[in-house]
């Protein structure tokens, strides 16, 4: 079984080196992106391994059948870069990861959440520099705040039980109420009702037709004046014009991103020596409010060998049986 990987990192191949072993597949690691101009590299390979920005699009899908492919494999929770319909006129059957570590994501949640609040990240460079001064950095207690959760999957209810480790109130709001929001003490409630009274909220959501943009003009008038806006799930999630706006008339006062709408040219590379020609998000970074990393919140180690050695039985298991728990299916 030969495997075509885009899009890798140097971590990919360390990780899924190492989860190989129980398989002894073939595997070969490619840096760049899939899309129209790459899908003919896949020309004698059994299956394509994928990332959340690659391009699989009606064009690539068409292109990689050409070549032979019936299993796409995506290293990620996330196919909203994938057009399904597509695949299951072609035939290709698609799988993914749905869950690596959510533990990792909603830390890093928290990360965001305690480094915009008690702004560490700028008493660091003051102190490096001999500037103890504490002015403009006063924070206030996560204790009594009011925390609103936009999606209750696993990473959602993770997120959940270390809000209210410190002792915040957490508000709960999806399209079903998990059994387990009631024993970890989420009240359930209506989206705007959340919007009108969180300090905080933090999206888990996947990015569907109906999220898409769910952070918006409207949706942001709803909101506390001064609130904490979190993303770490997917970028077009949030109107990034929108919140611009919401920032510069102080409706928001925190914004912590892990995700962007148009991250595919950006993040993973490291463009120090680029001018970055993205205005929307050079506009994002002027504000000294806004805190954001380039898509790292899955990045631990246990994530990325749970994220490996998924990615590798769901192949297996394609192989030996065609039937597999992890499948994407249209519809």
């Amino acid at each position: 079984m030969k495997i075509l990987f885009f899009s890798a990192k140097p971590y990919d191949q360390q990780f899924f080196t190492q989860s190989n072993q129980e398989y002894g597949f073939e595997l070969n690691f490619l840096e760049v992106h899939l899309n129209s101009k790459t899908a003919v590299l896949a020309k004698g390979y059994d299956v394509v391994c994928v990332f959340v920005n690659d391009t699989v699009n009606a064009e690539v899908l068409q292109a990689l059948a050409e070549q032979g492919i019936k299993l796409l494999a995506l290293r990620c929770a996330g196919y909203n870069n994938v057009d399904l319909n597509v695949a299951d006129a072609l035939g290709i059957k698609i799988v993914r990861v749905p869950a690596y570590s959510p533990y990792s994501v909603a830390e890093h949640t928290l990360a965001l959440i305690l480094t915009l609040n008690r702004k560490t990240h700028r008493a660091y460079n003051r102190v490096k520099e001999g500037n103890f001064a504490l002015s403009g950095l006063m924070g206030f207690d996560l204790h009594g705040k009011t925390a609103g959760l936009i999606g209750l999957g696993k990473i959602g209810l993770v997120t959940a039980r270390i809000l209210k480790g410190f002792g915040c109130q957490v508000l709960g709001y999806d399209v079903f109420k998990p059994a387990e929001a009631d024993e970890i003490g989420v009240e359930f409630t209506s989206i705007d009702d959340l919007y009108a009274q969180s300090d905080i909220i933090s999206l888990h959501c996947p990015l569907t037709p109906e999220t898409y943009h769910i952070i918006n003009d409207s949706s942001i008038a709803k909101m506390k004046k001064g609130v904490m806006l979190i993303n770490t799930s997917r970028g077009a999630l949030i109107d990034t014009k929108a919140v611009i706006e919401g920032l510069k008339n102080e409706q928001i006062s925190y914004l912590g991103l892990d995700v962007y709408e148009e991250e595919g040219d950006l993040f993973f590379e490291d463009l120090s020596n680029n001018v970055i020609q993205d205005d929307v998000f050079m506009r994002l970074l002027s504000f000294n409010n806004v805190l954001i990393t380039g898509h790292q919140a899955f990045f631990t180690s246990n994530a990325l060998q749970k994220i490996a050695d998924v990615t590798l039985k769901n192949i297996s298991d394609y192989h030996k049986q065609g039937v597999f728990p992890n499948e994407v299916k249209c519809g």
